[in-house]
C-alpha cells in the first residue's frame, strides 16, 4: 500500500526480456535505505517486488499484465520515474491510499498555468472516468492528485510548483500517456451493489448495472 507521496526520482538505466515480462534496472537518485529484495516499490503507480538492490539501484520483474496495462510497456531507457516505496504502519497518509494496482492509462491533453499552479487536463476512457469524482482522488503515474473537474472523457487536476519539482507531471509534455490508478472505493461500492441487485433481481440476471434508481433504493441517495 502507499499514499501517492512521491519519494523521489529514478532513471531506468537498463532492462531486458524476462519470458513475456520484462526485468527494469532502475537507479533512484536517492539512497535506498533499509530497502530489501522482496520489498514493494511503486515506479510512476505500478506496485513491482524488488529483486535486487544494490545502494541507489534497485532490479523489478514486470509481468506481461503490468506491461500492457501501463506505461511500462513503452519505457525506454534514460526515462525518468517517480518512486515511492511501500507505506509503513507509523507513516502519516498525506496523500490517499493508493495500491499500486494501476487500472489503465491516459493521455495528458492540456497544461495551463493558473496563478502558482499549472492545471493538467488528462483524458482517459469511461471504463476509467466512470470512477472519478469532482474533488475526489486519482494516482497520475503514482501521484495523488485531487481531481478539479471531471466528465466521460477525462478529467483535470491542479499540480502545485513543489509538485511540479520532484515528479515527472512537471517534465512530462501534451500527448504523453501516464497511468491511471482510480480511488478503490468507487469500485468496491459498484461491486457491492452490483452483486446485491443480481442477487435480488430473481431469475434475471443480467441486470443493468448502478443508475441513479438503484443508489436511491440502497440508501446512497
Amino acid at each position: 500500500m502507499f499514499t501517492g507521496i512521491i519519494e523521489g526520482l529514478g532513471t531506468i538505466s537498463a532492462f531486458r526480456s524476462s519470458g513475456q515480462g520484462r526485468r527494469l534496472v532502475i537507479t533512484a537518485d536517492y539512497l535506498l535505505e533499509s530497502t530489501r529484495t522482496g520489498d514493494s516499490i511503486a515506479v510512476n503507480g505500478a506496485c513491482l517486488t524488488a529483486v535486487a538492490v544494490s545502494g541507489k539501484r534497485f532490479e523489478v520483474d514486470v509481468s506481461p499484465e503490468t506491461l500492457r496495462l501501463t506505461t511500462l510497456g513503452s519505457a525506454k531507457i534514460g526515462e525518468r520515474v517517480n518512486l515511492e516505496r511501500a507505506l509503513r504502519v507509523s507513516d502519516r497518509i498525506d496523500g490517499h491510499l493508493v495500491a499500486g494496482h494501476v487500472d489503465g492509462t491516459g493521455v495528458i491533453r492540456d497544461k495551463q498555468a493558473a496563478g502558482n499552479a499549472t492545471v493538467v487536463a488528462i483524458s482517459i476512457p469511461l471504463s476509467l472516468s466512470r470512477y472519478l469524482i469532482q474533488k475526489g482522488s486519482v494516482a497520475v503515474d503514482g501521484i495523488s492528485l485531487t481531481i478539479n473537474d471531471c466528465d466521460d472523457t477525462g478529467f483535470s487536476v491542479s499540480v502545485i510548483p513543489l509538485t511540479g519539482q520532484m515528479t515527472t507531471i512537471g517534465i512530462k509534455n501534451i500527448g504523453e500517456p501516464v497511468n491511471i490508478e482510480t480511488d478503490m472505493i468507487g469500485k468496491y461500492v459498484e461491486k457491492f451493489l452490483t452483486g446485491q441487485m443480481t442477487h435480488t433481481a430473481g431469475k434475471d440476471k443480467t441486470g443493468s448495472g448502478v443508475d441513479m434508481n438503484l443508489l436511491a433504493k440502497s440508501g446512497f441517495l
